[in-house]
């Protein structure tokens, strides 16, 4: 049964959003990187676990990149919800009150 995921959207204000989502890649609990522009996807970015590291520096500069050369940008982050299994062996439900579950 794959793991249940959600999406976290940052707001493109400034250099804080890539180190955000330097921070959150880090945590390898990120499936892919989602570029928005609107409605408009532009660019959407697989992320391996295991192969961090090396995916990290290139996937900031694409990010970055896009961000400077387009306005009213929103970065969506697919990430595993690893607290879900938690919750489930506490019996506990989970809300997904400010995530969008997928």
């Amino acid at each position: 049964m794959p793991e249940p995921t959600y999406w976290e959207s940052l707001k493109s204000e400034g250099g804080a959003v890539l180190d955000r989502l330097k921070q959150l890649v880090h945590e390898g609990n990120v499936r892919s990187v989602r570029v928005r522009q609107g409605d408009r996807v532009v660019a959407v970015f697989p992320v391996t676990a295991g192969v961090v590291g090396i995916v990290v520096a290139p996937l900031l500069a694409a990010v970055a990149t896009l961000l400077a050369l387009l306005s009213d940008c929103t970065i969506d982050i697919e990430r595993v919800d690893k607290d879900d299994k938690t919750r489930e062996k506490n019996g506990e439900s989970s809300s997904g009150e400010d995530r969008i579950a997928v």
